[in-house]
């Protein structure tokens, strides 16, 4: 597909209650249905950023992913968020994308929030995520994660559409909005970021923030900060191809290596 629809979902958290959360979900992605492709929600979108990993934990095959597998076929959309989940024996804060054709991807956050003491409860992700849906290339990452340029770096123009799930506090707000404008620039790519409202169980505020930016940089879908909302923008694969042949940044990149 030369374009896409992508839809950012930015809403409070029922603190540690997946059942709530999921049942308000369904009325928002019910809403979506035949609007849009890809439907991107807040990182922990059904419990918060706890850190009761070992109480909330669930596997790939527990209710949370096979409920919105479910929703994704019959709805028509691609969900995208990340849950905490359980994988032999150790616990991960793990992004996923579930399409309505029955493909899973999954990405676990590799840099951990060590003010937040994440990495006391959870362990980090070693594989970058790249994957392909309906002809885009997309590459998902979490929160903190977007701190780490060379995380995300775009070598040889490996993705299109690169996408932030967080929980982002409004006081450290400033970050979230000069990053995920900056991804853009760099990797020569769409970015999208979607972030919480509200008030979690640690008496964090979260006012937003959420975005979708062109490879210019510019604000192509946002909701207002504070409130719930939901917002859908149309991306163009041609013209960030065309872009990136006009104005071929990407040719003079640095070669890197992650141990």
């Amino acid at each position: 597909m030369d374009s896409i629809r992508i839809s950012i979902v930015q809403t409070d958290i029922v603190w540690e209650n997946k059942q709530e959360n999921l049942r308000l979900l369904h009325k928002k992605l019910q809403s979506l249905c035949g609007t849009t492709e890809i439907v991107v929600l807040p990182e922990m979108f059904s419990t918060g950023f706890s850190m009761q990993s070992k109480t909330l934990a669930e596997p790939n095959s527990g209710e949370t992913i096979t409920t919105l597998k479910l929703w994704a076929r019959q709805f028509r959309i691609a969900i995208c968020g990340s849950y905490i989940a359980t994988d032999n024996g150790l616990f991960y804060n793990r992004a996923f994308v579930l399409t309505p054709e029955g493909e899973e991807f999954y990405y676990d956050k590799r840099h951990l929030f060590r003010m937040g003491r994440e990495a006391e409860h959870f362990s980090a992700g070693t594989k970058r995520l790249i994957l392909p849906y309906l002809e885009w290339n997309i590459c998902l990452q979490v929160c903190y994660d977007l701190r780490f340029p060379v995380w995300s770096r775009n070598i040889n123009n490996e993705y299109d559409l690169l996408i932030y799930v967080a929980n982002w506090p409004i006081f450290r707000r400033p970050v979230w909005d000069t990053l995920l404008r900056a991804r853009a620039f760099e990797n020569q790519c769409y970015v999208c970021g979607v972030n919480r409202t509200g008030t979690d169980g640690y008496h964090l505020e979260y006012n937003g923030g959420s975005k979708i930016y062109s490879v210019f940089g510019e604000e192509i879908a946002s909701l207002p900060d504070g409130r719930e909302g939901i917002a859908t923008a149309t991306l163009n694969l041609s013209a960030l191809r065309q872009f990136r042949e006009k104005f071929p940044v990407w040719k003079d990149a640095d070669e890197f290596h992650l141990s």
